[in-house]
């Protein structure tokens, strides 16, 4: 018999009840204590949930009070010596430290996982000797088998994956996992003496390129993890991509179990089919999309694994979503706003914990078993190609007739940048921010008074008017170049926009984690996309009136919006960012007829996007570098100076992709990873100006003045003084004011410090 199964599930809770309790306990506001209790209730609740629908292989320490990546850190005893780490456990003051910063010492560096829009903490590898220095693992696993009556399956990062998306690597790669392999045979044997029949060891580096020096790193892993007599049976978890050259290595692993993923494209299900399938192992079969938001058609997920049933015995399948859980909301169910004809084609977490458990159900018994079901759910899929809010005639005309010119600026970057210089006037390392400021507990409170009625509209917007010439004001007595509003009036910066734009829907409770207690609700995109009217104008226009400064515009780009979105299935991904970007053009030309001369076009999420194989990454560029160009490019007068932002990505290999962007400058972070990325934009000529991020927003810690200096000095001595711009790494929403303020103040005093120093390298 097939069984059901599950890579891991959302963790902060149906309510975001992980959110506030550790932001609670980080303000002194409750005690360690709390925070382990309400994590305990969140995991009983999720484990509940999946017994009662007959999940057969339970996740447990799929659950993280911060990041899972953290998680291994600590287990692995991989503690960056700054933090002065001696003890035998990982204590809960040094897993927030590594995650927030803490006692002068910078946080670990944060990026995004994969291709996805969850961040991990990099491990760093110029730690001591690691070592077994977390029980977070086996005590969950005791918990959840208390909880259940019944053997669970823990879940860990499988130690090539933490050595290749680590840093500092102070040795060979392959001496890194002789260190590391004593202490996953130990968590290993752990296990298996408190009960464990299978361990899910997650390896989502096989999907990537790799080398055959890396291949055998995984050889190596599994062959050592293999001999050990006293283990469970380890499932070698892989998601996000196909093997393709790497499948000759995974399925040759000597493990029992193989997960993969067949619902990103039709290559897993290619190879399954034409070189068949150890009889050796479990194949664990990902059929329903562990990452998007519409529901799975049912009879064709069931088509899939009957397929797949006639290469591997029904008793070796494992039927499972194509990754965790984590990157879905909790429950559609929830959504009681959300228009029905579009959800009623949604399935969140908890249903698609229902779908595993049907099509499992369906797999073994036969189709005459889930007739109901599989009736069900063919008649919402012939209700949605009714719907008339989905396709818009006018959009996809307009879409079509665009033309290679509505691609182009008028003149070039060195025409432009003179008629910048004459019309702005701004000193040598001009000074911003990238556009947000503390969204404060006052403003939270008034908006949610205002979506609930119990203040008017005149009310509410006084307020945000009144917040927004304060900010305006700060900025001015601190000495900032050029202002921001402080976007006091946004949620979010895509959730604002798809409120506004027809063909996107937003939701009330449909939270998923971006990192640590950071939650996001990604906006729906159900239908063609269009404008209906200027979403930004009136108020950048209000914040102008206030000051003699510039004041930036601040919009979201296209390919944020769609890939910070769960995004249409059914036409092509470039489509709808064309579409996003037309309708971001003409508020970018509404915006400079409104006068405003400094437009910022964020994409923070333009390195995300990229496919995590290599042959497949030219074309996502292309389009989405061109879908950027479009939303900037015809109408926009060179006076016009263009911003860009980008953040927490690594873009030495999409360096060329980002000077495409043909952005006037563009803003990255550049703190954590302490200006590494500078070598991308010098060793590339980079000829636009860049504002490297020079302190952290995410540390608690204010930054001094001389740290900035000293990181701006590094900066000129590898770019042109005329280049740099001086700004945080980040927007300022989420900090508090008691720190936003005298960081910006040190960094504006760094500023005319550099200016009045003499240039790196001076007599």
């Amino acid at each position: 018999m097939a069984q059901s199964s599950l890579l891991g599930y959302p963790r902060i809770g149906r309510n975001r009840e992980l959110k506030r309790a550790v932001e609670r306990f980080w303000s002194g506001k409750n005690q360690e204590q709390d925070v382990l209790n309400t994590a305990s209730e969140i995991r009983k609740a999720a484990w509940t949930f999946q017994d009662k629908h007959g999940i057969d292989q339970i996740p447990v320490n799929d659950f993280s009070y911060y990041d899972h990546v953290l998680d291994t850190i600590c287990l692995t005893g991989l503690v960056p010596q700054r933090y002065n780490f001696n003890d035998s456990k990982v204590d809960i003051e040094t897993y927030f430290a590594m995650a927030r910063g803490a006692k002068g010492q910078p946080a670990l560096e944060l990026t995004k996982w994969f291709d996805t829009n969850y961040h991990y903490l990099v491990p760093e590898f110029d730690a001591g000797s690691p070592k077994l220095a977390s029980d977070k693992p086996f005590n969950e696993y005791q918990e959840a088998k208390k909880e259940l009556g019944k053997t669970p399956k823990p879940v860990l990062v499988g130690p090539v994956t933490l050595i290749l998306l680590g840093k500092s690597h102070t040795k060979p790669l392959a001496e890194h996992l002789a260190d590391l392999l004593p202490i996953y045979a130990e968590a290993l044997s752990k296990f298996k003496e408190l009960g464990a029949e299978w361990v899910q060891i997650d390896e989502p580096t096989l999907v990537e390129d790799r080398t055959e020096e890396e291949r055998s790193l995984y050889q190596q892993a599994y062959a050592g993890l293999a001999s050990q007599s006293n283990r469970p049976k380890i499932m070698l978890q892989t998601y996000f991509e196909s093997l393709n050259g790497n499948w000759d290595t995974a399925v040759n692993l000597p493990v029992e179990g193989l997960g993969l993923d067949f619902v990103r494209n039709d290559e897993n299900r290619a190879a399954l089919k034409q070189k068949g399938f150890p009889a050796d192992k479990v194949l664990g079969a990902g059929v329903v999309n562990g990452r998007n938001v519409w529901r799975s058609n049912l009879n064709d997920k069931l088509s899939l694994l009957e397929e797949i049933a006639e290469t591997v015995d029904k008793d070796r399948i494992w039927v499972q979503p194509s990754s965790s859980l984590l990157h879905l909301p909790h429950d559609v169910q929830m959504e009681e706003k959300l228009d029905q004809d579009v959800k009623n084609i949604l399935a969140f977490a908890q249903e698609r914990v229902e779908e595993v458990a049907i099509l499992t159900k369906g797999l073994n018994e036969g189709r005459d078993a889930v007739k109901s079901e599989l009736d069900a759910n063919a008649k919402v899929f012939e209700q949605a190609l009714k719907s008339t809010q989905i396709y818009d005639a006018k959009t996809q005309e307009r879409v079509a007739s665009v033309s290679e010119s509505d691609f182009s600026r008028k003149s070039p970057f060195r025409e432009r940048i003179e008629k910048q210089k004459a019309e702005l006037k701004l000193p040598d390392y001009p000074t911003t921010t990238i556009g947000s400021f503390p969204q404060t507990k006052e403003v939270r409170s008034m908006r949610a008074r205002w979506k609930k009625g119990s203040i008017s509209d005149q009310e509410y917007w006084d307020f945000m008017r009144e917040r927004t010439k304060e900010v305006i004001k700060q900025q001015e007595e601190i000495g900032l170049d050029v202002l921001a509003h402080g976007e006091f009036e946004r949620t979010d910066m895509v959730e604002f926009f798809a409120e506004k734009l027809e063909g996107m829907a937003v939701t009330e409770h449909a939270w998923v984690q971006s990192y640590g207690s950071r939650c996001v609700r990604p906006p729906i995109i159900f239908g063609d996309v269009r404008r209906p009217e200027p979403m930004t104008v009136d108020m950048i226009k209000f914040a102008q009136d206030q000051t003699s400064k510039p004041m930036k515009g601040m919009l979201t780009g296209p390919v944020t919006i769609l890939n910070w979105s769960f995004e249409r299935e059914d036409i092509p991904a470039h489509q709808t960012s064309n579409q996003i970007a037309l309708a971001l053009l003409d508020e970018v030309v509404d915006l400079q007829n409104a006068g405003i001369r400094v437009i910022q076009v964020d994409e923070p999420a333009l390195r995300e996007g990229l496919p995590l194989r290599g042959r497949k990454g030219k074309d996502y560029l292309d389009w989405s570098v061109r879908s950027f160009r479009l939303s900037t490019s015809t109408g926009v007068d060179d006076e016009t100076q263009i911003h860009t932002h980008m953040c927490y990505a690594e873009f030495n290999e999409i360096i060329e992709a980002i000077e495409a962007l043909d952005a006037d400058v563009i803003s990255v972070e550049n703190s954590r990873s302490h200006a590494e990325l500078l070598q991308a934009f010098t060793d590339h000529k980079y000829e636009r100006h860049i504002g490297p991020g020079v302190y952290d927003v995410h540390s608690a810690q204010v930054p001094d003045t001389e740290d900035m200096v000293e990181m701006l000095r590094r900066t000129s001595a590898v770019l042109p003084e005329e280049q740099i711009w001086v700004n945080p790494d980040c927007g300022l929403k989420t900090r508090g004011n008691e720190e936003v303020w005298p960081s910006l103040k040190n960094m504006v005093d760094a500023a005319k410090e550099i200016r009045a120093r003499q240039p790196v390298g001076a007599d």
